[in-house]
């Protein structure tokens, strides 16, 4: 096995389906940034939830906001519903795990928020019940996934916006993932504050 081009392969994948990506993503990520902004101006706040590495980009992406990504900036309001073990764990005890994260957007969400939903295929059950309890309270829903979507691309409504990233490989959609809330982040900064 040689290592060397097969690391080597890996990062021309990953920059080919980022480049691919780009196409099909680049308007989307615009109107993600804009329902963003209008929220976030609003007084609203953002919330994010995901699986795995999923929750991983969920916890990056609100702290990102909440204390400045590469400007200084007041901090905005986000926040992560991956992170509070004692909550979570007593939903999927108490409950369901597929209701960790739509019982904490009843609780918390209000109608001009946004739920950054975050799913590499599309059909993770806890992120599409978050997905229904967002527009039952009048959330705008982001939908970051891969692959064709999978049930979240049915289920979202105007106004909602999906960010598709057109691979199946689940590392390839995770990198792209990154970049897209990167984009957002620094696209949220840049209509917050202007363009240097």
């Amino acid at each position: 096995m040689d290592l060397i081009a097969r690391i080597s392969q890996q990062f021309t994948d990953s920059a080919q389906t980022k480049l691919q990506a780009v196409e099909l993503l680049a308007a989307p990520i615009a109107e993600a940034i804009q329902t963003m902004v209008q929220c976030l101006m609003n007084n609203g706040k953002v919330m994010a939830c995901g699986n795995g590495g999923s929750a991983a980009d969920s916890q990056h992406f609100a702290a990102e906001l909440l204390n400045r990504f590469e400007k200084e900036r007041p901090g905005l309001a986000a926040m992560a519903l991956t992170t509070d073990t004692s909550t979570l764990t007593s939903i999927a005890n108490d409950y369901d795990f597929v209701q960790v994260f739509s019982k904490q957007v009843r609780a918390l969400g209000q109608p001009g928020d946004v739920l950054l939903a975050i799913s590499t295929s599309g059909n993770s059950p806890n992120v599409i019940e978050a997905v229904a309890a967002a527009h039952d309270r009048d959330l705008r829903v982001v939908a970051l996934t891969g692959k064709t979507g999978g049930k979240m691309a049915g289920l979202l409504r105007e106004g909602d916006v999906q960010l598709c990233v057109p691979a199946d490989r689940t590392a390839r959609i995770q990198e792209v993932h990154l970049l897209v809330l990167h984009c957002l982040c620094d696209g949220i900064d840049c209509m917050l504050l202007g363009v240097d």
